[in-house]
C-alpha cells in the first residue's frame, strides 16, 4: 500500500515538474519576442566611427524626422567649433553655416566679438548631451565633424522648430556668429539667411558694434585711380573698407580686379559698381 501511494505521489511530483517546466519554457519563449522591435533603438542612436573611411553611420530615432548622432560635449574649442566623445573617442566639431569671430586662430589676435561668442556657446553646450545632423560632406580638410547642433531632437523640420531647438540657428539668431556657406552643406542655408537679416536689422551682438556696423567708408583710391575694395576669405561679394561681413576678413583688391574674378557687390555696404 505504501509502496503504491508512493509511486502515485512520485508520478505527481513528475507530473507537477513537467507542467512547471512546460510553464517555464512557455514563458521564455513569449519573453524573447520583442513586441516593439524599434523600442530599444528608440531610447539611443547607434554611432560607428571608422578611423580609416573617417565615415560615421547614423540611425534615426523613432520620433525625429531626422537622422541624428548623440554626443556629450565635453569641451567647447571656440564660439563655432567643440569637441565630444563618440565610441569613447574625441571628436572635434565645426558648426554648418555659421562663423564666429575669432579667438584661437595661431596667427592672428583675437577678434571684435570673439570672447563673447565662445563664452555663450560655453554657457549652452558645455558638458551637454547633444544630437548632430550631418550634411552631404561628414568631415572638413582638417578632420573635423561637419554638424549641425540640436539640443533636443525635432519633431519636424520647420521654421519653429529650427529656431528653437538648433544651435548653429541660436547662434545666428543672436548674433554672434554671421552666415557662412560652404556647398554642398547648404541644407538649412535659406533658414540662416533669414536669421541673419533679423540679427543684423535688431542690431544683436556682434551687429551692435559701432565702429564696423553702423558707418560706411567711402571706397578708397589707390592714387593710381583705381578704385580699393575688399574681399573675405570664403564669400562671393567685394565690400567698403567698413562692412560688418570683413570681421573675419579683410583682402584689399581693385575694383576690376574683384568684377574680373565674378564677385558680386555685397547688398549690404553698397560698394561702387
Amino acid at each position: 500500500m505504501n509502496s503504491v501511494r508512493g509511486q502515485l505521489n512520485g508520478s505527481h511530483r513528475i507530473s507537477k515538474l513537467l507542467t512547471l517546466s512546460l510553464l517555464l519554457a512557455i514563458l521564455s519563449i513569449l519573453g524573447c519576442v520583442d513586441p516593439d522591435p524599434g523600442y530599444r533603438s528608440s531610447s539611443s542612436t547607434t554611432v560607428k566611427a571608422s578611423t580609416d573611411t573617417k565615415a560615421l553611420t547614423t540611425t534615426g530615432a523613432k520620433k525625429s524626422p531626422i537622422n541624428t548622432i548623440e554626443a556629450l560635449v565635453v569641451r567647447v574649442v571656440d564660439g563655432d567649433t567643440i569637441q565630444i566623445t563618440l565610441n569613447g573617442k574625441k571628436e572635434k566639431v565645426r558648426l554648418i553655416g555659421v562663423d564666429t569671430p575669432e579667438t584661437k586662430h595661431p596667427s592672428k589676435p583675437v577678434e571684435a566679438y570673439g570672447k563673447q561668442a565662445e563664452e555663450y556657446t560655453r554657457s549652452k553646450l558645455s558638458g551637454r548631451t547633444v544630437f548632430l545632423e550631418l550634411d552631404v560632406q561628414e568631415r572638413d580638410k582638417y578632420g573635423r565633424v561637419l554638424a549641425y547642433v540640436w539640443l533636443t531632437q525635432p519633431s519636424k523640420i520647420s521654421d519653429s522648430e529650427i529656431r528653437a531647438k538648433m544651435f548653429n540657428a541660436h547662434l545666428l539668431l543672436d548674433g554672434y556668429a554671421q552666415l557662412a556657406t560652404y556647398p554642398p552643406n547648404v541644407k538649412y542655408v535659406d533658414h540662416f539667411t533669414k536669421y541673419q537679416v533679423e540679427a543684423r536689422n535688431a542690431d544683436r551682438g556682434l551687429w551692435g558694434v559701432p565702429t564696423t556696423q553702423k558707418s560706411v567708408a567711402p571706397p578708397s583710391d589707390t592714387g593710381s585711380g583705381e578704385i580699393t575694395v575688399y574681399l573675405t576669405r570664403t564669400g562671393e561679394k567685394y565690400h567698403v573698407g567698413t562692412c560688418g561681413y570683413l570681421s573675419k576678413g579683410k583682402i584689399p583688391v581693385s575694383l576690376s580686379d574683384a568684377k574680373a574674378q565674378g564677385y558680386e557687390p555685397c547688398s549690404v555696404c553698397g560698394p561702387p559698381q
